[in-house]
């Protein structure tokens, strides 16, 4: 994949792109990946609620409407995925909804990790509350126009 992009460093704009991308990609191998909604409201919150409690950087994100994203959700082969879906790859396993939120808490600071306590409900489950959720999302809590723009202390944390 690299390669291609080697390829073009020599045209002016491409060139910083194509850094940016291999950066990016470096970036993918050495840390859990958050793929989010970039334009709701309350998904930027719990961006900035996982941010505030990842002391150690574990975290990278990538807004869902991001080339990045698509390109990570089609590597992992997830089926059945709209803006309403939140996901994580970690060490190349992808996990979704639920599942995504609850593997995400055992590497919080703090107590969130005890929130594991929900996968003795089946996923199908909280799934279905997720999904209503997902669909109510953006009357309860807003969105934007377009994705959000991370401050420079946390710049370094999305990939682009």
């Amino acid at each position: 994949m690299a390669c291609g992009y080697v390829a073009n460093i020599r045209f002016g704009k491409v060139r910083m792109r194509s850094i940016q991308m291999l950066r990016s990609r470096r970036d993918m191998e050495d840390h859990q990946i958050i793929i989010f909604d970039g334009v709701c409201n309350f998904c930027n919150g719990a961006v900035n609620f996982i941010i505030k409690r990842d002391s150690q950087g574990v975290f990278k994100f990538a807004p869902m409407q991001s080339e990045i994203a698509q390109e990570l959700i089609s590597k992992h082969d997830v089926h059945e995925v709209g803006y309403d879906t939140f996901l994580l790859i970690k060490n190349e396993q992808c996990f979704v909804r639920t599942n995504a939120a609850l593997e995400i808490t055992k590497d919080l600071d703090g107590l969130w990790f005890t929130f594991r306590v929900f996968k003795i409900i089946p996923s199908v489950i909280r799934d279905y509350f997720y999904r209503l959720f997902a669909r109510n999302r953006y009357n309860l809590f807003g969105k934007r126009a377009a994705c959000m723009v991370p401050s420079k202390e946390v710049r370094d944390r999305f990939l682009t």
